[in-house]
């Protein structure tokens, strides 16, 4: 299976169980963990950082990610099983 044939390059979004999940949601939470876990952000950006984790979970929760992937981060994994 090929990307294209999940999310066609015209489309930048898909319904799944009633979410709407955007294009580069993983890419987004990937992206925003290793903010939330760098030590040298301050306290502001890190709580940023986490606020919109919290907003990406339920999309990534109904597209089965962490049905196949854990975090090895035992923080970042409470963070995900939390919104599950």
């Amino acid at each position: 299976m090929q990307p294209h044939d999940i999310l066609p390059d015209h489309q930048n979004e898909v319904q799944v169980n009633g979410l709407t999940v955007r294009k580069g949601s993983v890419g987004a939470f990937l992206a925003t963990v290793r903010e939330w876990q760098d030590p040298a952000r301050d306290a502001d950006l890190r709580a940023a950082a986490e606020a919109d984790l919290r907003g990406l979970l339920p999309g990534l929760h109904a597209l089965g990610l962490f049905q196949v992937l854990t975090a090895r981060d035992p923080a970042l994994q409470r963070l995900i099983d939390s919104a599950a």
